[in-house]
């Protein structure tokens, strides 16, 4: 009987770090990008001719369930030290549509789970979205919507588009959260040059945040995504106006809890030996009070275990990517996970 009373919705821990025992529901949010994760069959609307059996990269069945296999590994052990389940939420980048999506969370080692997808196509022209994975068991969605990002376009250039900013509102335990899920523009053709296009993806959750916090200025919401940017660019800590600290961030703000870390010189993916943590979860200021009934925000990690990092070659210590330039390398991907740890304290009846 008495282990029957603890089974709730989140697993319970103990938490000796606290004034006195006690018990606290857990719940993990992460994200992940999945780098170039294609079917196999032609889209003929976008540019994924390289990803087909008869393209540059011979991206056959054979390799398309190895990287199932590989990512289903990846995203089977995140956030298992606290939680058994895994995440609750996982947002993920680099996907092609959603069938790639059901056929990750069909593996075996993912299947028990029963997570669920969130999916919207966007107009990019390599034909590559953000997506949601959650698990019913702990979060269920209410609404959502892609969010188009309205890119700068220069006279010659016309009219681009990028990946759809991702916005999913549910429930976690009762709260509702909101979750937003990013893939900004990359830094091809320079850092300045194409900053801009980053600075339009943070304006797009920066207006739809605050158009939530003018209905609740308590709201729970969480930014997550690769960036294309480190904690400390303008896009971050300008346009979304996120802190570093969290004795600076006031009602209806932001927190960036990589930050430190990322100065500490810890990222999440490396290009000529110089590390970025572009994969970010950023929360509102109503996670950070501990004093509270709901969720708050314990702890940052990057999921960045031994057998993910590059044993060989010219990316040796890198996150084991799945491309070796042309040729099929047989990692996870070119950027580690993140993830998040939120407790709540469980009240005994």
């Amino acid at each position: 009987m008495k282990k029957a009373c603890l089974l709730p919705l989140f697993i319970i821990l103990f938490f000796n770090a606290f004034a006195q025992k006690q018990e606290y529901k857990v719940a993990v949010i992460a994200f992940y990008n999945l780098e170039n994760f294609y079917d196999t069959l032609n889209n003929p609307i976008v540019d994924d001719e390289e990803f087909l059996p008869n393209g540059a990269r011979n991206y056959n069945t054979k390799v398309y369930y190895d990287k199932i296999g590989k990512l289903a590994q990846v995203l089977s052990q995140i956030g298992t030290e606290v939680s058994p389940d895994g995440p609750a939420v996982i947002g993920v980048a680099e996907i092609e549509n959603d069938t790639v999506l059901k056929d990750l969370v069909k593996h075996p080692l993912l299947e028990k789970r029963g997570y669920q997808i969130v999916h919207y196509d966007s107009k990019d022209a390599r034909g590559v979205d953000v997506g949601l994975l959650y698990n019913p068991k702990y979060f269920t969605p209410e609404a959502s919507a892609p969010l188009l990002v309205n890119l700068p376009t220069g006279a010659k250039e016309g009219r681009r588009y990028t990946r759809d900013v991702l916005w999913v509102q549910g429930k976690m335990d009762g709260e509702t959260v909101h979750v937003y899920v990013n893939h900004w523009p990359s830094r091809v053709g320079g850092e300045e040059r194409s900053a801009p296009g980053r600075a339009a993806g943070a304006f797009t959750c920066k207006v739809h945040t605050d158009s939530i916090l003018k209905k609740d200025p308590s709201a729970k919401f969480v930014i997550m995504g690769d960036l294309n940017d480190d904690p400390t660019n303008v896009s971050v800590t300008k346009v979304l106006g996120a802190k570093g600290d969290p004795k600076d961030v006031k009602a209806g703000g932001i927190y960036n809890p990589w930050v430190t870390l990322y100065n500490n010189g810890i990222g999440t993916l490396a290009y000529q030996d110089a590390w970025s943590l572009f994969d970010q979860i950023l929360v509102s200021q109503a996670w950070l009070p501990r004093e509270q009934n709901g969720f708050f925000f314990y702890q940052q990690k990057i999921f960045n275990r031994e057998f993910l990092t590059e044993n060989m070659g010219r990316y040796k210590g890198y996150p084991m990517r799945t491309w070796d330039g042309m040729a099929y390398r047989g990692g996870y991907s070119d950027h580690f996970p993140t993830y998040l740890i939120f407790l709540k304290k469980r009240t005994r009846p």
